[in-house]
């Protein structure tokens, strides 16, 4: 493909598809809310919006190194392969440039309008998604998703101190939550496009361990996610909205695994598991702004 012919609105949309834009918005999902949690109301409006954005082209950097050297197996994938890497879109050198650019610009927004400790926090967390997920873990391991889902979880120690200029036991018990409620959200999808990740010689767990043991390892994450979420009352001043949604939410998000672990069916158990991966993002949003709701009504116990 000749990409000067690519109509500059066609250029630009394969660059945004670089940073996987609905990933980010998942995370900041996440860091906003804590930032609530950690000011014990609303933080100012030009730390969040600053907050944001370096968080924005951090996670962004992160995603495009992760195009970067997936691409040979993204081609292999049908979930993946109008990706642009793939598809030629952008070339593999303009994706190199293009991620370095996000992840200096990300570190030098975080260091100069927030503070140095969320600069190295962010830049940390990219380099534990490119060299320890995507380069080593992802090709080599089925526990890929349950190490690499720490980097995911980083944006809400961002949060925390992006407020606190620190870390705290409520910043580490929601970034638990957000490390053990990747992979049942990570491996329900894998179950979904096992043959994808065959195809690829991905080992995910699906591939490797059987949809059986897979959903036994997917009841017993949403068990400790639903006990973190509880555990934050332990830590943080939530009140009884936060606590009554994290409840009922984690019922939900437990009952779900148990229902797919109880399938037989391959069929029926591929469509509760994309359902289950839907309903695992809906779990998630729904419980940090219920957070930053409880912190700013200041409905307390």
């Amino acid at each position: 493909m000749v990409l000067t012919a690519a109509p500059p609105r066609s250029r630009t949309r394969a660059f945004v598809a670089l940073t996987k834009p609905r990933i980010i918005e998942l995370l900041l999902i996440t860091t906003v809310p804590t930032m609530v949690l950690a000011a014990g109301g609303l933080p100012s409006l030009w730390l969040i919006v600053a907050t944001v954005i370096g968080g924005t082209f951090a996670a962004g950097g992160a995603n495009a190194y992760n195009m970067y050297v997936d691409r040979d197996i993204d081609a292999l994938m049908e979930r993946t392969k109008g990706r642009p890497l793939v598809t030629g879109e952008v070339t593999p050198a303009e994706a190199l440039v293009f991620a370095t650019a996000l992840e200096a610009a990300a570190f030098a927004w975080l260091w100069l309008l927030v503070n140095p400790l969320s600069a190295v926090l962010a830049l940390l967390a990219c380099a534990f998604y490119v060299l320890v997920y995507t380069i080593w873990l992802k090709r080599t391991s089925t526990q890929n998703i349950v190490i690499g889902g720490a980097a995911g979880a980083v944006p809400v120690l961002i949060g925390w101190s992006s407020v606190t200029n620190s870390l705290g036991w409520p910043a580490l018990i929601l970034f638990g939550v957000i490390f053990f409620w990747t992979p049942p959200h990570f491996w329900a999808l894998a179950i979904k496009y096992e043959d994808d990740y065959s195809a690829a010689s991905v080992p995910m767990m699906p591939v490797v361990e059987g949809h059986r043991r897979t959903a036994r390892q997917i009841v017993a994450y949403s068990l400790v996610v639903w006990v973190l979420t509880l555990a934050l009352w332990l830590v943080a001043p939530v009140g009884w909205l936060y606590l009554g949604v994290a409840m009922v939410l984690g019922a939900a998000f437990t009952g779900g695994a148990v229902r797919l672990a109880a399938e037989t069916d391959p069929e029926n158990q591929a469509r509760q598991s994309i359902r289950y991966f839907a309903f695992s993002i809906t779990h998630l949003t729904v419980l940090f702004v219920s957070l930053a709701i409880d912190q700013v009504v200041g409905w307390g116990i």
